[in-house]
């Protein structure tokens, strides 16, 4: 089976499929906590105005957590990847958080966190750290009243107001003591948020490296774990080292992750990636075998699937949710390849290409001739 595809500079090449579809592990034991940060599915018939009031499938959106749940993993739920700050506002985070919960209790061994964050405040209205913190007050107490657990978002509002380390500290400081129950941080670098560049109170690593420790060791008892999203394995690396006994590393490495979760030998992440969305039926499989002790047949599954990360997460790294949402298209979780905010637009055809190249190669596309037919549509709108 083959497909013209576009590349660079315009020029169209035929493409002949090489990948086999990827066979999950149904009931698969996980030897790694693993997290998918799951994608929302738009509606595109009911957005007459998809910028300012996007509608979301709230039938296929379910479906789509129940797939990653059937794989075995475990959601971390209005994530970024849910295109949180871009597009997708708190009233639909509410109600996609307050699904998912209700949801995840019919499944069994079903389970997720929701990011809880500062993005229902107006830009401009922020003045003072006691608003951030009311803020981060009001979804905590949003998520943790529908029994769920938190995952503290990095947030753009105290990024904004902080003066120093000290203002993080005293902002988490405040949450996490009166926290009902364990809490994931999450620190996101400003390659996924621009909004976030300096976040702990320093452009240093080293720097905002010793405040995230000073937070985390105050409340042990209350940080599960620490997600770090920086792109960099070297400094996870230098984080997961200073954890205290108990804290969690979450990998965010959305580049670097089959080396973190597999470890060192000594130490190891877990995960937390939006790539998992896309993946989830190699991961599976992938974790299954480290869970096996096959640390071979672990790096020959993940392998392949770390050129289609680097290319779905390329800078602008922000616009990564269109590739995971694209996957998710031409593998017919979705009717269509309409997005919150219209963000589908993000990327050009050519990128979209290199995607479907890099699945196949990754054994990554579930029924071929679907997705081809999918692709070759979108080929189509776009002048191929």
């Amino acid at each position: 089976m083959d497909i013209a595809l576009p590349e660079d500079g315009g020029r169209g090449t035929r493409y002949r499929l090489v990948g086999q579809p990827a066979q999950p592990v149904i009931g698969a034991r996980f030897s790694r906590i693993a997290y998918a940060a799951a994608h929302v599915v738009a509606d595109p018939l009911a957005m007459t105005d998809p910028w300012s009031h996007p509608a979301v499938d709230w039938e296929r959106t379910m479906a789509f957590r129940h797939h990653l749940w059937r794989l075995g993993f475990r959601i971390a739920e209005a994530m970024d990847t849910a295109q949180r700050g871009m597009g997708f506002d708190w009233t639909n985070a509410m109600e996609l958080i307050r699904r998912s919960t209700a949801e995840a209790r019919t499944v069994d061994g079903a389970d997720l966190a929701s990011g809880a964050g500062t993005d229902h405040l107006a830009p401009g209205t922020v003045r003072t750290l006691d608003d951030v913190i009311a803020a981060y007050e009001e979804q905590f107490g949003f998520i943790e009243g529908l029994g769920g657990k938190a995952i503290m978002m990095a947030s753009r509002a105290l990024a904004a107001v902080a003066k120093g380390p000290d203002d993080y500290i005293s902002v988490y400081d405040r949450i996490l003591s009166q926290a009902s129950g364990t809490v994931i941080l999450h620190w996101l670098g400003d390659m996924f948020d621009p909004a976030l560049k300096g976040y702990w109170g320093s452009p240093d690593f080293d720097t905002a490296l010793d405040t995230v420790i000073a937070v985390i060791e105050s409340h042990a008892g209350r940080v599960e774990g620490i997600k770090i999203s920086l792109l960099d394995a070297g400094k996870e690396v230098a984080l997961r080292n200073r954890l205290p006994e108990g804290v969690v590393m979450f990998t965010g490495d959305d580049f670097n992750y089959p080396e973190l979760i597999a470890g060192d030998g000594e130490r190891h992440s877990h995960a937390l990636l939006g790539i998992f969305d896309a993946i989830a039926p190699v991961a599976n499989a992938a974790l299954a075998r480290l869970a096996d002790g096959d640390r071979a047949g672990y790096d020959a599954l993940m392998a392949p699937t770390v050129p289609l990360s680097w290319k779905i997460f390329e800078a602008p790294t922000e616009y990564y949710k269109a590739g995971i949402v694209f996957m998710a298209w031409l593998n017919g979780h979705q009717d269509h390849f309409s997005m919150v905010g219209g963000m589908q637009s993000a990327r050009g055809i050519c990128h979209y290409a290199d995607v479907f190249r890099l699945a196949d190669q990754a054994g990554l596309l579930a029924d071929p001739e679907l997705a081809v037919a999918r692709m070759k549509s979108l080929c189509a709108v776009a002048g191929v």
